[in-house]
């Protein structure tokens, strides 16, 4: 649901020596003149890149195979990427289309064949070799906009004009985006049609339109395997993303010998009535199970599954659980509201915008207007630089949209939102297995972990499993790589997540036995100790605590350990002044870009190994001159080497930290406290020899509103609020309690 952009390997990519190049001027008007030129600077380029063996570095060296013509290497080295990026079988689709090329390549040298049959023939045999499961996720490789690469090179070839020489790293790029085009421009529109003919004998599909109850429309596909005439569970995912993923959806459950059933929220496909995103979907989904009920092709079991809003969409269903539906799969699930989204802890994120007119302005999903950030970054900005409202940001888009400014009357946890998911006592109901995923990573895990607590706190006695590990938004809903974020992952992280779902419906709905690795309630995986530990509860997660206390101390006395004077230091925050970084200063590195209005306390160094497991509270000190703040806090590890890694994060507004349902404005220059809680969850082990930073604050971002402290609704707020500079006092009895696994 929402994109995150961590502090997590900000000093991590080393600086390469680039070297220049001659280029004849001519170059831009000579394809031919340019293939010499550049054959010449990439067979140079191509000795120092003959030990690589990284990631990104790796795949360059592919494509600097193919442009000079080494067939045979280019496929060595792509068996080498798929190892170095993920050692699983759903990965053998990575770079699907370079090594059909290659394999055709060299039909067409060593048997003189006519390259285009060679192709079609090299694509042919490739997909009828692939296990099933690894063929009906190869349209994600292949549904590429391939002209995006044309476009690449003509931006590069144009910054070329007039000048004599190119640098290496500009050379490799236009090698690059010549190889890339040229390569999918051959081989995906093809590989598309024979995967589309071969999807087409294993499977056969129906689309239905299904009225709810109260009268409106949605449309539904149907999908099972050729042949299939006995009744069967039926897997239904609930979709607003309408588009070729529904059918991938489908293949996911009808391979498996399930009935695949994806159905589309209102107004989207061919549905005509008004799209109103998670309001209709605690009634309308029992409308659509009661419909899948009644089909023949139904065995009267019914399980669902998807991530993120579709997670959503499965807590939303069992508001008002259909009997038919035996179990939910809810991954990264979307905690409506103000638990992550569009508001983290009562604080609106401008993003939303941005996802609202991705899903409302097409009966799909409008992903060019999605995909261009160069617009979406230039429109967070404007609303930064100029100072406007909040709930005018929609107005830099040239329009207003309903549902946004709907969104913003509702900025505490109230009815509107409540109405959309269970609410706690209705939770005490909810008696089918559940099985949830989410990452330390991903946007929506407070959304996960809220909707995983709040079942445990009304039913005692619920069958609910938790995986949480290393992952981000997008892998804690399919299957991790190798590294993520510059993070080398431990061997057991490596879970594939669609087999876990599948195994998990065979245990429910075809009385398998359960899984294996859900070895508990609770499934932890620790970063660095290469192990998963397993929990009744969360609360068993931790069984210590780590304090660090708020205080900038001039000694040398310890960050953990609570100062016997009293005393408190000012921070002041002009919010006319639209700076947007500083640089945090640390004797472990030279230099990291934070937001503005956030201060740095660095721990001295950890003299044992700790292992953090859970999410960070604390109790907040302080004294303000006005009515109001927004915090924002930053977990952060210093290794030894002095490498910076994100751990977790907090963002919450001060006059709902006690009660998300009420507003409770502070008062100017008392001393308040302030709880911290629902900050981001993390397991991992923190080797002696590190630091622990503290990054803490205010918020002042473009990313998020910003609260002027008048008192008034924040979305009202605006630079004319800011003539008096919000001053904050931070007592040094504040800390933050970091919990441990001993």
């Amino acid at each position: 649901m929402k994109i995150k952009i961590f502090l997590l390997l900000l000093l991590k990519y080393s600086i390469s020596i680039s070297q220049n190049y001659f280029i004849s001027k001519d170059i831009l008007n000579d394809t031919i003149l340019l293939n010499k030129e550049l054959n010449q600077i990439v067979k140079n380029e191509y000795l120092g890149f003959k030990k690589i063996k990284k990631g990104d570095s790796l795949k360059t060296k592919i494509k600097q195979e193919i442009y000079l013509e080494n067939f045979s290497n280019a496929i060595f080295l792509i068996q080498s990427y798929r190892n170095e990026i993920a050692n699983n079988n759903w990965e053998g689709n990575l770079l699907f289309s370079f090594e059909v090329f290659s394999i055709a390549k060299l039909k067409e040298i060593n048997k003189k064949n006519d390259f285009n049959i060679a192709l079609n023939s090299s694509i042919e045999e490739k997909i009828n070799s692939m296990d099933e499961t690894l063929l009906i996720e190869l349209n994600k490789e292949l549904e590429i906009n391939v002209d995006d690469y044309k476009i690449t090179k003509n931006k590069i070839l144009e910054s070329l004009k007039n000048k004599d020489s190119i640098n290496s790293i500009s050379a490799n790029s236009l090698m690059e985006s010549i190889i890339d085009f040229n390569v999918l421009l051959n081989v995906n529109y093809r590989a598309l049609g024979f995967l589309e003919n071969k999807l087409k004998e294993k499977f056969s599909t129906q689309n239905f339109e299904i009225k709810t109850s109260d009268g409106a429309t949605l449309s539904a596909i149907v999908m099972k395997r050729n042949g299939q005439k006995k009744s069967l569970p039926v897997i239904l995912t609930n979709n607003i993303y309408a588009g070729d993923k529904d059918l991938l959806f489908c293949m996911r459950a009808a391979i498996r010998d399930y009935i695949g059933v994806v159905v589309n929220t209102r107004g989207k496909r061919n549905s005509t009535d008004i799209n109103d995103p998670f309001e209709h979907e605690n009634n309308d989904i029992y409308d659509v199970i009661e419909w899948i009920s009644k089909q023949d092709w139904c065995n009267g079991k019914v399980g669902m599954v998807g991530g993120s809003y579709l997670g959503f969409s499965q807590w939303a269903a069992t508001k008002k659980l259909h009997p038919a539906l035996k179990t939910i799969v809810p991954q990264v699930a979307v905690g409506i509201g103000t638990m992550d989204y569009p508001m983290t802890n009562n604080v609106f994120m401008s993003y939303s915008l941005r996802w609202l007119e991705y899903v409302m302005n097409s009966k799909f999903i409008n992903k060019d207007d999605f995909n261009n950030i160069s617009k979406w970054s230039k429109l967070e900005k404007q609303y930064y630089d100029l100072g406007i409202k909040f709930k005018s940001l929609d107005s830099l888009n040239g329009k207003k949209n309903i549902i946004f400014q709907r969104w913003l009357k509702h900025p505490s946890q109230d009815d509107f939102w409540n109405d959309m998911i269970p609410y706690e006592k209705e939770f005490a109901k909810i008696n089918i297995p559940i099985l949830s995923s989410t990452g330390y990573w991903d946007g929506d895990q407070r959304g996960a972990l809220f909707y995983f607590n709040q079942h445990y706190k009304y039913n005692k006695n619920a069958e609910h499993y938790l995986v949480i590990g290393p992952y981000n938004h997008k892998t804690a809903q399919s299957f991790p790589n190798n590294e993520l974020y510059g993070l080398k992952l431990d061997s057991v992280a490596k879970v594939n997540f669609i087999k876990l779902n599948y195994d998990w419906f065979d245990y429910i709905l075809k009385n398998k036995p359960k899984p294996k690795f859900l070895k508990n309630k609770v499934n932890i995986q620790v970063v660095g100790t290469n192990q998963w530990k397993n929990f009744k509860s969360l609360d068993e997660a931790s069984n210590n605590s780590l304090r660090f206390y708020i205080d900038k101390k001039n000694d040398s006395s310890s960050v953990f350990k609570k100062s016997s004077i009293k005393s408190f230091f000012k921070q002041t925050i002009d919010f006319k002044i639209r700076d947007e970084k500083k640089k945090y200063y640390s004797t472990s590195i030279d230099s990291t870009s934070i937001g503005v209005g956030r201060i740095a306390l660095e721990s001295e160094i950890l003299e044992n190994d700790i292992i953090i497991n859970g999410s960070f509270t604390g109790n907040l000190k302080l004294s303000i001159n006005k009515k109001d703040l927004d915090i924002a806090i930053d977990l952060i590890q210093i290794k030894p080497n002095g490498e910076v890694f994100y751990l977790s994060d907090y963002i919450g507004r001060a006059s709902y930290a006690k009660d998300n349902t009420k507003r409770q404005l502070l008062k100017p220059n008392k001393i308040e406290e302030i709880p911290v809680k629902n900050a981001s969850f993390v397991s991992k082990k923190i080797e002696k020899g590190s630091k622990l930073v503290l990054l803490f604050g205010v918020s002042k971002s473009r990313y998020w509103q910003i609260n002027y402290g008048t008192g008034r609704d924040v979305s009202d707020e605006s630079i004319k609020d800011a003539d008096i500079p919000l001053e904050v006092k931070w007592y040094n009895d504040s800390y933050i309690e970091i919990p441990l696994l001993k």
